[in-house]
């Protein structure tokens, strides 16, 4: 990969292009007036751009080209699984006119639970700075080999294959750890 191919730091036209589409969305019901539109720690990584976009409407992952070769053209709506140390994360192809081709992941949207924009780009930063941390696959996904306990997600599965009655789906049993009947619950 040589330097003078590489694409520059996508932040500032994303900021332009998200900017713009803030203005359109002020005042709608999932727009969280608190937050602004924010590029937030994109780096390189594996031959593309990494980073999050803090909007008014939602945090997302991004995934931007950096290097030509390295980046597959997108068909918008598509999409596309990435490895990282803390598990497989699937992103969306979407295409601006603006920013061109990027990928992204839904962290938050709509935003609403954040109250300021400085807690909306700390959760951006950390939650970037978590997909590199291997303690965070446990979480979620299948159990690490060698490992026979399984993860919250296999057991939810396995008692969801599990046959029930109509009394213990309505209930949600499916939803707790195994309980006793217990009458009048």
């Amino acid at each position: 990969m040589t330097t003078e191919c590489l694409l520059p730091d996508p932040s500032l036209s994303l900021e332009q292009a998200f900017s713009a589409v803030a203005q359109r969305m002020q005042g709608l019901g999932f727009v969280n007036p608190a937050l602004r539109v924010q590029a937030v720690g994109f780096e390189p990584w594996e031959g593309l751009w990494l980073g999050v976009m803090v909007t008014p409407w939602s945090i997302n992952l991004m995934l931007l080209p950096r290097d030509p070769a390295a980046w597959h053209p997108v068909r918008a709506g598509e999409k596309r699984r990435y490895e990282f140390p803390a598990g497989r994360y699937d992103f969306i192809d979407a295409v601006d006119p603006l920013v061109g081709e990027y990928r992204m992941c839904s962290l938050f949207s709509p935003a609403l639970e954040f109250e300021d924009h400085a807690a909306a780009t700390l959760v951006a930063k950390l939650a970037r700075a978590a997909l590199f941390d291997p303690a965070n696959a446990a979480s979620g996904q299948a159990p690490v080999s060698g490992d026979s306990t399984p993860a919250p997600l296999a057991k939810l599965e396995e008692r969801a294959n599990t046959p029930m009655s109509k009394r213990d789906f309505l209930r949600g049993r499916f939803l707790r750890a195994d309980e006793p009947d217990v009458p009048g619950r």
